[in-house]
């Protein structure tokens, strides 16, 4: 008997969700590195952070495109905007924050670490020589005693 049955005969759901499952793995698998993103995603040492939100995406936005391209992330009271610029292997990542202070910027790239910089007082930023890969930004904002953190979500440069 095949995994079709019978003409006539009823499925069983079991049945059913198998065949549906094996259509899905052949047509659209999971990323092969799906594992690796969701682990990098997780282990941000503070959890408590604050997840921005993507306002807009344009179609070179660098996630696995290429050229330069714009990505905005909001959440409640801060907009962080970059524009991504590829060169070579590397990328250039120009920002602004608004509202505008010097606050704490942080890049991570899955299996490269991080770098970091500091926004000027106008929330201007640049982050060079970032490699390709899995990545998110983080805004470090207030001082020591009353500090908050906003993390993107994650793009694949």
């Amino acid at each position: 008997m095949n995994d079709l049955g019978t003409p006539g005969e009823a499925f069983s759901d079991d049945l059913i969700l198998a065949g549906i499952g094996r259509f899905l793995d052949e047509l659209d698998p999971p990323p092969d590195d799906l594992v690796q993103r969701v682990q990098f995603a997780l282990a941000l040492e503070d959890l408590d952070v604050e997840v921005a939100r993507w306002e807009r995406l344009d179609n070179l936005a660098g996630v696995r495109g290429g050229g330069t391209g714009t990505i905005t992330f909001t959440v409640s009271d801060l907009t962080v905007m970059i524009n991504l610029t590829k060169i070579g292997k590397l990328h250039r990542i120009d920002g602004w924050l608004v509202p505008a202070g010097q606050y704490g910027v942080e890049v991570r790239v899955a299996e490269h670490g991080t770098s970091s910089t500091t926004a000027d007082e106008g929330g201007r930023f640049v982050l060079d020589n970032v490699p390709r890969g899995t990545t998110q930004i983080l805004v470090h904002l207030g001082d020591v005693s009353c500090r908050r953190t906003v993390v993107t979500p994650t793009v694949v440069l």
